[in-house]
């Protein structure tokens, strides 16, 4: 917890109430230590950057839920336009 508070540059609290909020959810190790992926400390910064422009957290993290899913409604339909083009679709990037 408090090497991910470290790199995300927050305090151990902060990336607990995310995961509170429901928008990262840590593995644990055999010890019950929290365990982040490179992608989750990528979304905590995030919402680190939308908190400190005064953005409360169960609003930053609703934002970044649906940032997330718009992406990926917009890569499904990238990928369903190329199909019915009769092309293959771009490899994810």
């Amino acid at each position: 917890m408090g090497r991910a508070a470290e790199m995300t540059g927050t305090t151990p609290g902060f990336p607990r109430s995310l995961g509170e909020q429901g928008l990262i959810t840590p593995l644990r190790s055999a010890g019950g230590h929290r365990r982040y992926s490179r992608y989750q400390l990528r979304i905590a910064m995030r919402a680190r950057d939308l908190v400190d422009q005064g953005t409360a957290i169960d609003a930053a993290c609703r934002i970044i839920i649906l940032e997330d899913q718009l992406e990926e409604a917009l890569r499904i339909n990238e990928q369903l336009r190329h199909s019915q083009a009769g092309q293959e679709p771009p490899a994810d990037t």
